[in-house]
């Protein structure tokens, strides 16, 4: 279902029109998504502002990413820091120009801010962004790069980390209705050589509706062999859940997109859809419901009949709603929603964690619902908020396989289902967020493919918003 809002916000003369009138109507920008499979250069020809903080560590990574991905960085620092810019430029026929003051329009703004190790320290970050933040183009990107809190040398320099967080948050939330964003990404020391691949998505426009969030690289699960920049998925064997439709059958073709080879899984009753986006895939079909004890196994057979019994890549899909308030919610829809939201995941996985090959992957679907609760969801919050449980407990168990296990969490997305919503309930969802827009299944299918990479192995555990900077929940 179109956003009206959106559709009038791209047209010029009615923002001018608006503007000129003076009424308080508010236009969202829209927002440019990544097209096609991921390209070599996706950020050719984007102009990035580079500053950092006095002992920042990342110079090296933000250079290669910069140059690698096409950018012309605008870099302000001193000499010690330039000489990566400087090689990789060469090497990449990019060469930095260290002569800009800030008056320059720029795509991305990208502080370096690792050195930080007391409050005082943060002003160089408030120059950097309060100088540029005015010529932030339209779709902009934004990020600062930190030390995490957790495990800081003093309380001084936790209390720096986290006010780059709160910087961070805000800041997206100042941008959002340019379409741009803002995020922070902590990054421990000893896996500096983890942050390319997810600053290289952050700053695309792969990552257009995820806004205001932390991320945190570490080093838990051991390094890729190779982090392929396009077909990164190329030849891994990946389960789909609730694939026949939605954000389900949006993963499906992005993951096939990308090279993966699909198994399409969706409950017999949706064999029909399961079907056409099986036979558009190329990819083996399962129909069976997730919560009969016999599933697993039947799973674990076509793998052994198709795939040699191994598998890279599995995504946690499917899901239902069952909603009713509290007094009203019968034991059958409090049953149905938890079986089928968490407890078939967690069946499921003791098929399947056995089999997966080195650097799997593994991607649960929760929901804003499951961080900031829902008035009518208490069964669907409750299993959203225990996939994340279970996730974060899960993953440190299996980090030393090379298995990464995330959670993606959509906010208000556009699907068949949001569109039965009430037309003032469903404005409010839309507009409840930094960027004032609803997202779209192929949104959360981009994040999910980026978590099922080789290249997200410093990201074990997490939960990655999907929700455009949604004013709900931490």
């Amino acid at each position: 279902m179109s956003d009206y809002l959106v559709e009038l916000g791209a047209n010029p003369t009615a923002r001018k029109a608006i503007k000129t009138l003076g009424l308080p109507v508010p236009l969202p920008q829209r927002l440019r998504r990544g097209k096609g499979p991921w390209a070599d250069r996706p950020l050719a020809d984007r102009i990035a502002a580079v500053g950092f903080s006095e002992g920042a560590a990342l110079a090296e990574p933000i250079a290669r990413t910069l140059a690698a991905a096409g950018a012309e960085p605008h870099v302000q620092a001193p000499d010690t820091l330039l000489a990566p810019f400087r090689d990789h430029g060469e090497a990449f026929g990019r060469p930095p120009d260290v002569t800009s003051n800030g008056d320059t329009r720029a795509d991305l703004l990208v502080f370096d801010a690792t050195g930080a190790a007391h409050p005082s320290d943060l002003k160089p970050v408030w120059a950097f962004f309060h100088s540029r933040i005015r010529r932030l183009r339209p779709n902009g990107r934004a990020v600062v790069l930190a030390r995490p809190p957790a495990g800081a040398a003093s309380p001084a320099a936790a209390a720096a980390s986290q006010a780059l967080e709160g910087f961070a948050r805000t800041l997206a939330k100042e941008v959002g209705r340019k379409g741009a964003t803002a995020q922070v990404v902590f990054v421990e020391t000893g896996a500096e050589d983890r942050v390319e691949p997810l600053l290289r998505w952050l700053l695309s426009s792969r990552s257009a509706y995820v806004d205001g969030r932390p991320f945190h690289v570490g080093a838990a699960v051991p390094p890729p062999a190779s982090t392929p920049l396009t077909l990164p998925l190329e030849g891994r064997v990946t389960l789909v859940t609730g694939s026949a439709q939605g954000i389900g059958a949006a993963t499906a073709r992005a993951l096939h997109r990308e090279g993966a080879r699909i198994i399409v899984l969706d409950h017999p009753s949706q064999e029909a859809r399961a079907a056409k986006i099986a036979d558009e895939l190329g990819a083996a079909l399962l129909l069976a419901d997730i919560t009969e004890a016999s599933t697993p196994a039947a799973l674990g057979e076509l793998l052994d009949d198709r795939f040699d019994g191994v598998v890279d890549v599995v995504v946690h899909n499917a899901g239902i709603t069952r909603d009713k308030m509290l007094a009203n919610l019968d034991e059958d829809r409090w049953d149905a929603v938890i079986g089928v939201n968490l407890l078939a995941i967690m069946a499921l996985n003791e098929e399947l964690i056995p089999r997966f090959r080195d650097d799997g992957r593994m991607v649960a679907l929760a929901s804003i619902a499951g961080i900031a609760g829902n008035a009518g969801q208490t069964n669907y919050a409750a299993s959203k908020a225990g996939v994340i449980g279970y996730v974060a407990a899960l993953a440190p168990t299996v980090a030393e396989r090379g298995l990464a296990v995330n959670v993606v969490a959509p906010g208000f997305i556009e699907t068949r289902m949001t569109a039965r919503i009430p037309f003032a309930n469903r404005e409010v969802g839309r507009r409840l967020c930094s960027l004032g827009q609803g997202g779209l299944p192929g949104d959360v299918a981009e994040a999910i493919t980026y978590l099922c990479t080789p290249g997200a192995s410093g990201l074990p555990g997490q939960v990655m918003r999907v929700c455009g900077g949604m004013l709900l929940g931490a």
